[in-house]
């Protein structure tokens, strides 16, 4: 699947927004990948059908609520931003969750997806990522009255936005230093953030190898449940008659599968760990 940061193609159709999801279950973590735009339910011009987006607040709500009891949610975040409003909600939801949230911006977390990282309670960034802050902005139609209004409502939901932030930041980011970086629509390093009190912590590349392992367990754990390796019980009674010869040979094979699944399911968690060694 390919995915793009942008809302339409070149000929206006709108693109279906993505995020994906991995429940760890044996570490009870849940692992979101925001790789894509932030954005609602749209309508396709052409047909009328509604287009759902899975980068919304409604489809985050959903993901978490089928979630209930990880203890443990990582975000990791590659995206331009997109819609406030939706942003906001996904923020919301995020904390309303009891689990431990860290974000890991991975590449750009940018406009309205830096804002996610403040719902988030540690915030992690890989070495050359970025967070890009600006003011808001909308497009807007009406007479001078309507859009006089427009602006001074667009301070209104600026002084809301920028009061998160400043929650994120504590006593290391001012309020006049966070209206000229918005002001400027300033890209910040990850060094830039932690100073601003934006992020708490840098990954070096090295060390992100631990974050990929367990990318690649979650994956090894799909195809062991592929597999359906069934547990072969031993009998402690005496053993029956004998079945006709064409039964037990039929027996033997079903075995002989199983087996074979177990093997090979033992044989990918070793690759897995050579791989990460």
């Amino acid at each position: 699947m390919k995915l793009m940061q942008k809302s339409t193609t070149p000929d206006g159709r709108p693109i279906r927004q993505v995020v994906k999801a991995l429940q760890r279950i044996e570490e009870n973590v849940l692992d979101l990948f925001l790789y894509d735009a932030i954005q609602s339910d749209s309508e396709d011009w052409w047909t009328g059908e509604v287009i759902k987006s899975e980068t919304s607040a409604d489809y985050f709500r959903q993901i978490l609520e089928e979630h209930p009891d990880v203890e443990q949610i990582n975000l990791f975040v590659n995206s331009n931003g997109g819609s406030v409003r939706e942003a906001m909600g996904i923020r919301a939801h995020l904390l309303r969750h009891k689990a431990h949230k860290t974000a890991y911006v991975d590449g750009w977390a940018a406009s309205a997806a830096s804002f996610l990282l403040t719902g988030c309670d540690e915030v992690c960034m890989l070495t050359g990522s970025m967070q890009m802050l600006h003011s808001m902005w909308i497009i807007m139609a009406g007479n001078a009255k309507e859009l006089r209004k427009a602006a001074d409502d667009l301070d209104q939901m600026m002084a809301g936005n920028k009061s998160m932030y400043l929650e994120k930041a504590g006593d290391k980011l001012s309020a006049e230093k966070l209206d000229e970086i918005m002001d400027d629509e300033t890209w910040l390093t990850a060094d830039q953030c932690v100073e601003l009190g934006l992020a708490d912590k840098i990954i070096a590349a090295t060390d992100y190898k631990d974050i990929q392992q367990a990318v690649r367990m979650e994956a090894v754990a799909e195809i062991a449940e592929a597999i359906e390796v069934e547990e072969i019980e031993l009998e402690t009674e005496p053993e029956p008659d004998p079945e006709p010869e064409q039964e037990i040979e039929e027996e033997t094979e079903e075995t002989d599968k199983r087996q074979k699944g177990a093997n090979f399911l033992a044989a990918l968690v070793k690759a897995a760990e050579r791989n990460d060694e």
